[in-house]
């Protein structure tokens, strides 16, 4: 069966990734993606559940909300974020291009 090939990246492409793989790229900011990958939080549940002190997770949940993998909504006096879903879609398809690209011949 052949594969299937997801495009590969132009240039603007990369560097719409760079600031993501940035941001992802911190231990801390990935553990945050990958708990509100699974169920929306406020920075008190982060904090409890992952044993961060709040500054921090404060800290990291801007720097994920500045490029856009994660959406912020108000929750009576704190705030609820969870993951935006596409944001992350995009550069796994990009990624995925790397994966599946065949070499030339």
């Amino acid at each position: 069966m052949p594969r299937t090939h997801a495009p590969l990246a132009s240039l603007a492409d990369a560097r719409a990734l760079v600031p993501v793989l940035k941001a992802i790229s911190d231990e801390y900011r990935l553990a945050i993606l990958l708990t509100l990958a699974r169920e929306s939080k406020t920075v008190v549940e982060l904090t409890e559940e992952l044993a961060i002190a709040q500054p921090l997770v404060s800290h990291h949940l801007r720097a994920l909300r500045e490029v856009g993998l994660i959406s912020v909504t108000p929750e009576g006096r704190s705030n609820r974020y969870a993951v935006c879903c596409d944001a992350v879609a995009d550069p796994i398809r990009l990624l995925s291009g790397i994966a599946t690209a065949e070499p030339e011949k």
